[in-house]
């Protein structure tokens, strides 16, 4: 049995990063030059591998025969690595 704690905690953690990164994109364009033209690009980028790398996750797991639950946490995993590893990124630099 899933403790619905547990997931409200994870969905509150995830929104609050997807916030960060959002929030250190916005400065980053907000303070112009290249390095906000270089964000602009990947972030149209990333958005375009990402559908198609949650979408294949997704696939992947049903053709396996896992259940639609299993196959959406699959994908969302995936999502949520890629937001993690641009909070890092952006948090750096």
């Amino acid at each position: 049995m899933t403790n619905i704690w547990s997931n409200w905690l994870e969905a509150m953690r995830f929104g609050a990063e997807v916030q960060q990164v959002m929030g250190l994109r916005m400065l980053r364009i907000a303070a112009g030059g290249p390095r906000a033209a270089t964000e602009m690009q990947h972030m149209v980028a990333e958005k375009l591998a990402a559908a198609a790398m949650i979408q294949n996750a997704a696939i992947h797991a049903v053709i396996q025969g896992q259940d639609p639950q299993k196959a959406t946490d699959v994908a969302f995993a995936a999502v949520k690595r890629r937001v993690r590893a641009n909070r890092r990124r952006l948090s750096r630099s």
